[in-house]
Formats: structure tokens, C-alpha cells, sequence
């Protein structure tokens, strides 16, 4: 029963920080299911049996609060079950150690894009477009099939490439990528169910995930909500930086006191990136509230009232 509290309060915190960045829920639920001797499979088919529940309601509550964008939704969501069924249902036979250093790569870059672009500010290009199928539809299906294979990546791969595009501001990204995982939870689960049977998902743990996901998912959609974009942006740069720094010292068999130096680094240009971003916001608030003082002190100039035909004049005989 402890185990499954502690579970419980993962799940919250988990679903905490995934309905506000976007992403982590599978990846720290996953993590922790295999700290305790989980196999993987039986791992990631729990936490998406799970993530079906609490991508609902996460759903649900971004939709309420104006967060989702459903054109993105549709566009993305479909290749990303199709993506997440076929990972679910090969996960044995298909491995991707291989392609993780590249694919941790890739993040780390786009990573290092979202902390250099938010701690500046933000410039927003109405000329770039709306974002395209043929854009979302790859995106989507390498998304899916990561998170089914990895326990998580649905958000860690589409939400910093949705943000790096620059065409949907952050809270609508982090809205619809949400959504949108729930179709993906689905078609995993439904995977894992063919590739798996029922013992496949360990039902204890999926209702103590599922509890403290339930909990968080209102508030963390009301979080993204407020939170600045500025800030948000850099938060989840820093997440993703030092998360796939660690998959990449450990591809690179990097170990001895390297890993610290390296963490000690980025974890002081993520904290440079945050301070340069709350300035960035602070001067950009002084310079609307100087605005907007100065509307209101200036009086708009109205017309004087047109003079009456005659007025003024003598209308004697």
C-alpha cells in the first residue's frame, strides 16, 4: 500500500508537470516503474493504460481553459496512434538503443533553440502560416512510435517541435499535444493488449497512476494558462537540455566527474536562460503599463458640436 501511495503521488506530480511543459508524464512514470523491477514492457503498457484516464482529463480541462488548437489535434493525433500501435505491438522484436543517441541529439539542439529563443524576446511571425500536414504527419508518427518503444516521448518529441515552429504560442501547443495523446494512449494500449494479453498491465500501479493523474490534470491546465509564454518556453528548454544530456553521456560511455561538470554547466545556463526570460517579461510588462498609462492620461480629442444652420446670425426680416 506504501508503494502504491508513493506510485499515487508520482502519478500527480508527473501529470503536474506534463499537463504544464507539455511532456514527462510517461518518462517519469516509466522511470520509476523500472527502478522497481518492472520490465519494460509490462512498464510502458501500464503507464498507457494509464495515460488513457488521465490524458482525458487533461484533455478536457485544456479544452475548457481555451488551450487546444483541434486542427492540430486531428492532424497529428491519427499518425501518432498509428506510430504508437506499431511501437506497442513490435516492441520486442524492434529496438531503438540505437537510434536514441541520435534522436537525444536532435532534442538537445531543439532544447538549446527553446532557451536561447525565450530568453529574448518574443518576436511572433503572422506571415509564417499555419502548420501543415506534411509537417505534423511525420511528426506525429516518429512521436508515437518513440513513446510506445521508450514509456514516453510523445511530448518530449512533438511539443519542442511544435514550439521550435514558431506558429502556435505555447499554451495552445502544450494544450493540443496533450489532447492529442490521448488517441495515442489508446492505440498503444490496444497494441500492447495484442502483443501482451492482460498480464501485460499490472492493474495496481495503472489505478494508482491513474488517481494522482486524475488529481493534477485540472491544474496543471489552468497553470499553462497563466504561466507567461516567456517562462514556459524556458522551462521546458531546460527539461529537455539536461534530459538528453543524460541519454547522450551515457551513449558516449561518458563517467568520472565529466557528468557532474556537465550538469553543473547546464544546469547554470538554464538558470541563466530563466533570469534573462523574467527580465525579458518584466520590461516587456513596464512597457505596457507605460502604454497604457499614457492612453489613458492622454484625452482623445473629440469634434465640437456642429453649430445649429443660423445660429449666431440675425434672422430679422
Amino acid at each position: 500500500m506504501r508503494k502504491l501511495l508513493v506510485i499515487a503521488l508520482v502519478g500527480l506530480a508527473a501529470q503536474l508537470v506534463d499537463g504544464s511543459l507539455g511532456m514527462a508524464y510517461g518518462l517519469t512514470s516509466s522511470t520509476l516503474l523500472l527502478l522497481v523491477g518492472v520490465a519494460p514492457a509490462a512498464a510502458s503498457a501500464s503507464v498507457h493504460l494509464a495515460e488513457i484516464g488521465t490524458t482525458l482529463a487533461a484533455g478536457t480541462a485544456h479544452w475548457r481553459f481555451g488551450n487546444v488548437d483541434w486542427r492540430v489535434v486531428r492532424r497529428i493525433a491519427v499518425p501518432g496512434a498509428l506510430g504508437a500501435f506499431a511501437g506497442a505491438t513490435f516492441l520486442s522484436a524492434l529496438s531503438t538503443e540505437s537510434a536514441a543517441p541520435w534522436m537525444a541529439a536532435i532534442l538537445f539542439t531543439l532544447g538549446a533553440y527553446l532557451l536561447i529563443r525565450f530568453s529574448r524576446p518574443l518576436r511572433r511571425n503572422p506571415a509564417a502560416g499555419r502548420l501543415r500536414g506534411r509537417f505534423l504527419g511525420p511528426l506525429g508518427l516518429v512521436a508515437g512510435f518513440v513513446d510506445a518503444t521508450g514509456g514516453g516521448g510523445w511530448g518530449p518529441v512533438a511539443t519542442p517541435a511544435l514550439l521550435v515552429s514558431g506558429r502556435l504560442e505555447p499554451r495552445k501547443v502544450i494544450g493540443s499535444v496533450d489532447t492529442s495523446e490521448f488517441v495515442v494512449a489508446a492505440a498503444a494500449s490496444l497494441g500492447f493488449l495484442i502483443g501482451l494479453g492482460t498480464e501485460g498491465f499490472l492493474l495496481p500501479i495503472v489505478l494508482a497512476l491513474l488517481a494522482g493523474g486524475l488529481i493534477a490534470a485540472p491544474v496543471a491546465a489552468w497553470l499553462v494558462r497563466i504561466v507567461p509564454a516567456q517562462l514556459l518556453g524556458a522551462a521546458v528548454g531546460g527539461v529537455i537540455v539536461l534530459t538528453n544530456a543524460r541519454v547522450l553521456m551515457r551513449a558516449g560511455d561518458v563517467d568520472g566527474s565529466l557528468p557532474v561538470i556537465v550538469y553543473l554547466v547546464l544546469a547554470a545556463g538554464w538558470i541563466t536562460a530563466l533570469t534573462l526570460a523574467v527580465r525579458v517579461l518584466r520590461r516587456t510588462r513596464r512597457e505596457r503599463s507605460l502604454a497604457a498609462a499614457l492612453t489613458t492620461d492622454t484625452p482623445a480629442q473629440t469634434p465640437a458640436p456642429a453649430e445649429p444652420v443660423g445660429a449666431g446670425h440675425d434672422r430679422r426680416p
